[in-house]
């Protein structure tokens, strides 16, 4: 009977335990990453230590939370894992400006140089002598600090005024980094809390690179000149960083699974602590209220402490209204073509030749051709012709050519798949969500993609010929392509979704098939088949656009150490071309037709122009909380922005978000009737005010704007502006005046100032909502 007893008393208290685990288990699941943003300034007096005072408010509301990170420098407050009922209580705590959920971020992902024209400003940043001085913070995967773009020879001493560390890790220790590479740490605590632990068999606890992506985008930043560089052969000559006398400072914020909100926002406040002059995050998540949006949020207080902070657009274009990163204090760079290619061909059997483009380097088909199949045809799946991952019958590919379409997988993956089921070559197909953007891969096969009409062509020859035949021949490297730039149709667009009244993108620069330096961690592609290790890699994005603006900038701070965020991005947007030397408008892949200002904001970087603007279009931070009272914000909203605790708009003074001196026009009018109809006109006025930067002169003003359906009068007072000296202010007032037209009626344009030698250009987008 006691043993009974015993038994009974036994099994209860296991099956208690159970019962427990699996509501701790419970709990836990139902927890996810909140950011906390606290009014610093209310910290009750009896706590001497913010820190103490957080982890008070947490424990008021949860006995198990604990803070991942407590947030001093861009943002006030901490993050921590908590349930929704958790976080509602906390939000109701004194002290609490905001409770917001963590974002999971994604990353957006050599002739650069030369076409840009940055031979002609390597002499000026000589004479400034403080190009060494500079700091690019680039918040990635890492770094894979071996490659030469990181060398420090001739590099003096680490700037006395640097506080950044050398954090190790695996396989990555102090001397990692070095009088070029002079910082670089990791942040993963948010990451872990929702993914769980690193799987160090895939990639390094530390700030090494297991990506590639992090070492691409701060190489090509920051990187030293490295002769002979080339993928496989492709893209030879010398590779450098935008600034290259600049040094590097690496915080590893995405892994794996991506870049959680909690960890960028660690690395955003080390890198401002630190001494970081320029911020490059070539990564995304959306676009959300300022308040609610972390990049914003960080990038703010970064702003506040003369740091530009430069964001990759994203790549969900050509569709509108896809823009990532669209804070004002931010700078927003999408992605456009440069004059290089790597054409491959496809010449079938009826004799007809089309051109596609591929950065395959291993042996090449023979000349004879070679039958060909349409992926499609050759399957037992309803998505074959994608090429996915055994769909392919083998006994209907082999020794054949295969043509896929694009999408869902990725695209050197159905090269694989094909060469899996015995295929010798592949035609990759863009279909109509691609139009004719070309992006040149490393395939592991002999293969070429090509735009969807000439996929369309090809598949017409397959299904009208018994016996389709092909073969493929690859070009090599050729440069000086007509027309360049083009925009990018993976570019995201605006209107800008959460303040149309700031036009978005800012700029385009170089993103597509960019060569920059590699991880030795994995292949080209990026597969874990691809055994090739290569130091240089040639990949797309806007993730690769951004670094380059963000290195642009970088040059700019070196030869105007005084300019702030906001002028040094002004002198880059308003230097910017948006048309040819002929006079034709910089052409979007995506239409074929000329890009407009919500493609490529003021358009494509110049940066010899950059430097010497003549005007530039100042703000400072006072500035921008004018702005965000135009928007009506909340004194907690603004709180949680701009870490202002009880900061309340003037009551007596008229905010207007058309008031901000940005260096673009985005004028909203309001739409015709119902019907369409309607005569009455609207006048918008918008009022800047220039900063001389230059010697004295006389600046004259021209402005016009088309629109279909209408016209547009544009009245600029005054119309003449005239410097005595370097850093004078001169206001304006810009009046736009158009008939009421339907919703969605669009029309662009630009206003200029010149005074004979500076040009200074700003977009003009018209929108009737």
């Amino acid at each position: 009977m006691l043993h009974h007893h015993s038994t009974m008393t036994l099994t209860l208290i296991l099956s208690l335990l159970v019962l427990l685990s699996t509501t701790c288990h419970v709990l836990a699941s139902n927890r996810q990453t909140y950011i906390v943003h606290m009014a610093k300034s209310e910290m009750p007096a009896k706590f001497t230590e913010h820190h103490d005072w957080y982890h008070s408010s947490l424990q008021s509301v949860s006995d198990s939370a604990k803070i991942l990170y407590s947030y001093n420098t861009v943002v006030h407050g901490f993050s921590t894992r908590l349930t929704e009922e958790e976080a509602e209580a906390l939000a109701d705590q004194y002290g609490v400006l905001s409770v917001n959920p963590e974002v999971r971020y994604e990353l957006h992902t050599t002739r650069t140089p030369e076409f840009l024209h940055l031979d002609k400003t390597d002499g000026m940043e000589t004479q400034s002598g403080t190009g060494t001085d500079v700091v690019v913070g680039v918040l990635d995967t890492g770094v894979w600090p071996e490659r030469k773009s990181y060398d420090d020879s001739g590099f003096g001493p680490v700037p006395a005024n640097w506080k950044g560390t050398c954090q190790t890790g695996k396989d990555f220790n102090s001397s990692s980094c070095n009088r070029k590479l002079i910082g670089a740490q990791f942040f993963s605590k948010g990451y872990e809390a929702s993914m769980g632990p690193i799987d160090e068999t895939k990639e390094s606890r530390s700030p090494r690179d297991n990506d590639g992506h992090g070492t691409h985008t701060s190489s090509t930043a920051a990187g030293n000149p490295v002769s002979d560089a080339s993928l496989l052969g492709y893209a030879s000559g010398t590779a450098r960083g935008m600034a290259a006398k600049a040094r590097v400072a690496v915080y590893k914020v995405c892994w794996a699974g991506g870049c959680f909100s909690s960890d960028i926002l660690a690395g955003m406040e080390a890198a401002v602590s630190d001494g970081c002059h320029v911020m490059s995050l070539s990564l995304g998540g959306g676009s959300a209220d300022y308040y609610r949006d972390s990049v914003a949020i960080g990038a703010f207080s970064a702003m506040e402490k003369g740091v530009l902070v430069s964001c990759s657009a994203g790549n969900a274009g050509p569709s509108p209204s896809t823009l990532s990163n669209v804070a004002p204090w931010i700078t927003t760079v999408g992605a456009g073509t440069l004059d290089r290619d790597f054409p491959a061909y496809v010449v079938l059997g009826n004799g007809k030749n089309y051109s596609g483009v591929s950065l395959y380097s291993g042996k090449p088909l023979s000349n004879s051709p070679l039958p060909l199949i349409y992926a499609g045809n050759a399957t037992n799946s309803s998505s074959g012709s994608l090429c996915m991952p055994n769909t392919l019958i083998p006994e209907k590919v082999a020794g054949k050519i295969v043509l896929c379409d694009r999408g869902i997988n990725a695209r050197v993956q159905k090269g694989y798949v094909v060469n899996a089921a015995g295929g010798a070559g592949m035609v990759l197909s863009n279909t109509a969500a691609n139009g004719e953007e070309l992006v040149a891969d490393a395939h592991l096969i002999p293969a070429t993609g090509v735009g969807q009409k000439a996929g369309d062509a090809i598949k017409s020859y397959l299904s009208s010929d018994p016996s389709p035949t092909a073969t493929i021949q690859f070009g090599g490297t050729q440069v000086n392509i007509r027309p360049s730039p083009v925009a990018a149709a993976f570019s995201s667009r605006g209107p800008n979704t959460i303040t149309p009244e700031i036009l978005k993108p800012d700029l385009i620069a170089p993103g597509v098939n960019i060569l920059a330096a590699w991880t030795g961690a994995v292949g080209p592609t990026g597969l874990s088949v691809d055994q090739r290790r290569v130091e240089f890699n040639i990949i797309s994005g806007t993730s690769m656009s951004c670094p380059h603006v963000s290195g642009l900038a970088a040059l700019i701070k070196s030869i105007h150490p005084d300019w702030s965020p906001a002028a040094v991005r002004s002198a880059l947007m308003t230097t910017a071309y948006s048309s040819y030397s002929n006079g034709d408008g910089i052409l979007d892949t995506a239409t074929g037709a000329a890009a407009t200002p919500f493609d490529i904001g003021a358009g494509h970087v110049d940066p010899p122009s950059a430097v010497d603007p003549g005007l530039v279009y100042d703000l400072t931070s006072e500035d921008y909380l004018d702005f965000l009272c135009a928007l009506n914000y909340t004194s907690y909203q603004i709180a949680a922005v701009a870490k202002r605790s009880n900061y309340t708009c003037d009551s007596t003074k008229s905010y207007s978000v058309s008031n901000l001196n940005y260096p673009s026009f985005s004028v909203a009018f309001a739409t015709a009737n119902g019907d369409g109809t309607g005569s009455a006109t609207t006048t918008v006025k918008h009022v800047r005010t220039a900063t001389n930067v230059g010697a004295s002169g006389v600046y004259k003003a021209t402005a016009s704007a088309k629109v279909d359906g209408g016209a547009v009068s544009i009245a600029v007072e005054p119309s003449e502006l005239s410097f005595s000296k370097s850093g004078e202010k001169k206001s304006y007032t810009v009046s736009f005046t158009a008939p009421s037209l339907p919703s969605g009626s669009t029309g662009f344009g630009q206003l200029v100032w010149s005074d004979g030698k500076h040009i200074v250009a700003s977009p003009i987008a018209l929108t009737w909502t």
